[in-house]
């Protein structure tokens, strides 16, 4: 990333703002991110005040229904000790692309999450997580210039994004990927999030995509979009307006969030964890070591992975995640998960799976104790 893409495309940054994020880009590696006593997470309700965003079915505004959801995720956060919570608006105002990703990098935060919602002229239906990027896939291009064209209703928006036109390719090609540090870590949470809505909601898998959004370029830090679903949808349009589900929306939102903090932690605790010394366990549990997960597709060979053996690839969504090991034996994880920080990835992370679904660690942990 150079200076002189971020003077053009990182906004209201003079030069001494500019030497800061770099600093910060650099400190902040996703290493000392995990070992943050308290985690700061920045909710993002989408569009506000005069900028309804999407209109929906029966006039439903998207602006509303973000905001609610927002408002009820960071109530069940806000319980956590360890997670404080910030809000980029908690009621209808505008507020401008530039100072959503603002509010997020003063206060040094650990996430940037913001809601969305849907809306298409057919009876499209379904939920969709995005992340920082660029594919050549013409559909993933339109969704992100339509969010992006708010930038267009703030005052000085020539001045706030210099050079950028929202609905020009060659402006997104030019945003994409600065912040490729934590795009893995987006890609994490935003798997986590969008398997509990389709899960736990039985939401449609519209999957995990990549785009360019302004107000995600805007982070430094793992920064996720969700488009909850479709207003424009009559059915689906009616539950999200609802109090029901808006509650639910919350709730599995808000658990991935707690589940993606959960996985940072144990990345950094792992190695003290004593278990007993049963060499296998005899219940269905099975953990890994996730290494790695992007867009492009590897071959599990051994020169992909710095010499590392027993390579396994899954697709989620439109991403790959890449597992090191499959055991039943906590001990033999560990000892994986050592290997695989010693060939250098130093963000490897242990993951569970019980009866084939993904749980938590200490989930998993209980249950084999």
């Amino acid at each position: 990333m150079t200076l002189q893409m971020m003077n053009k495309f990182n906004t209201k940054t003079n030069a001494a703002l500019v030497f800061v994020f770099f600093f910060f880009l650099i400190a902040r590696s996703p290493t000392a991110f995990a070992q943050n006593k308290t985690f700061t997470v920045v909710l993002d309700a989408g569009h506000g005040g005069h900028d309804p965003g999407k209109i929906g079915y029966k006039k439903y505004k998207e602006k509303e229904i973000a905001l609610n959801i927002v408002l009820e995720i960071g109530k069940i956060l806000e319980k956590s000790e360890n997670v404080n919570v910030i809000y980029t608006r908690k009621t209808d105002v505008f507020v401008d692309l530039w100072e959503r990703g603002a509010i997020a990098n003063r206060a040094d935060a650990d996430l940037f999450v913001s809601i969305h919602c849907n809306a298409h002229s057919s009876q499209a239906y379904g939920t969709e997580t995005w992340v920082l990027g660029l594919h050549a896939n013409k559909q993933n291009l339109e969704v992100a210039k339509k969010e992006n064209e708010v930038v267009l209703l703030e005052e000085n928006y020539k001045e706030n994004y210099k050079g950028f036109d929202p609905n020009s390719p060659e402006s997104l090609i030019g945003i994409t990927m600065l912040l490729e540090e934590y795009l893995d870590q987006s890609l994490q949470l935003a798997s986590i999030v969008q398997g509990n809505m389709v899960h736990d909601l039985k939401r449609k898998d519209r999957k995990v995509k990549q785009a360019g959004f302004v107000v995600l370029h805007q982070t430094y830090m793992p920064s996720i979009l969700i488009e909850t679903g479709f207003l424009s949808n009559k059915t689906e349009g009616a539950y999200m307006n609802s109090k029901k589900g808006q509650s639910k929306f919350s709730k599995v939102i808000a658990a991935g969030i707690e589940e993606y903090l959960e996985q940072i932690t144990m990345n950094t605790v792992i190695d003290d964890i004593v278990i007993s010394d049963e060499p296998e366990s005899k219940l269905d549990i099975i953990f890994k070591v996730q290494i790695a997960s992007g867009s492009k597709k590897l071959a599990t060979k051994s020169y992909n992975f710095k010499g590392l053996k027993n390579i396994e690839r899954v697709k989620v969504g439109n991403a790959y995640k890449y597992y090191l090991g499959k055991t039943s034996n906590f001990k033999t994880v560990k000892d994986l998960h050592q290997q695989a920080k010693k060939k250098g990835y130093k963000d490897a992370f242990i993951v569970a799976f019980k009866d084939g679904k993904k749980v938590s660690v200490t989930e998993a942990l209980k249950t084999v104790n």
